[in-house]
């Protein structure tokens, strides 16, 4: 009898357990590829919004002015310029209260270290997700791949006269879900991968620049001060 070998007919004719497999790696790539879709625009975002922002940062604003450029369009801001934004509030802050230059270092340095977490932690936001998609997807796609496999030759051992004919069908529906697993799992990772430089290189960015914002409101207190 000769057996139709259509990718179509292999998926509807698999096990019910193997289908639910490749169920679950087809909705695993649908959900990796959104995710990728979405991290591209907000990292590309965040990294033209941090070079903007710090070339009007340097390009020698008051940086009174700036602040309340930047406090008008809050909503519109992340990353480095909300990192400006907590850190400046903060020296306006210190200095109504009249601190001393060094405690308000301290207090501008942790506002903005506790600004820097937050935007790491938007950037970093459902990367985990790839990375656990890009993990587990193989084993899932083999795990149906063994169960087709078994169900292959324990039917065929329910036979007298056996023949490969027999059992193609069977093992080639069960090989498809190992084919979906890697097809979910590599874009995931590589996703997963090049997202996560591009994070750890925003990460270096924005602490650089709180690093360095906060030297700039040190040099501006010791002046004052001296005055």
């Amino acid at each position: 009898m000769e057996v139709e070998m259509t990718l179509f007919s292999l998926v509807t004719r698999a096990s019910f357990l193997v289908q639910i497999v490749m169920t679950i790696l087809l909705s695993a790539s649908v959900l990796s590829w959104v995710i990728i879709s979405l991290k591209f625009k907000i990292l590309k975002t965040a990294k033209d919004e941090a070079m903007r922002f710090e070339d009007q940062f340097w390009s020698g604003i008051n940086l009174s002015d700036l602040y309340q450029q930047v406090k008008r369009k809050r909503e519109e801001h992340r990353g480095v310029a909300r990192i400006f934004e907590v850190g400046f509030a903060e020296y306006i802050r210190t200095h109504k209260n009249k601190m001393n230059t060094e405690m308000m270092l301290a207090s501008v340095q942790r506002s903005m270290k506790v600004a820097v977490a937050r935007e790491e932690d938007y950037l970093d936001s459902h990367l985990s997700l790839l990375a656990t998609i890009g993990s587990i997807s193989p084993y899932i796609g083999l795990f149906g791949t063994v169960w087709g496999i078994m169900r292959s030759f324990i039917a065929l051992g329910a036979v007298e006269h056996a023949s490969l004919a027999m059992v193609a069908p069977g093992i080639a529906e069960a090989l498809i879900a190992t084919a979906m697993g890697l097809f979910a799992a590599i874009p995931a990772v590589i996703g997963y991968n090049r997202y996560a430089e591009k994070v750890d290189r925003l990460s270096s960015t924005y602490e650089n620049f709180a690093e360095e914002f906060a030297t700039i409101l040190q040099r501006q207190s010791n002046v004052a001060e001296e005055s």
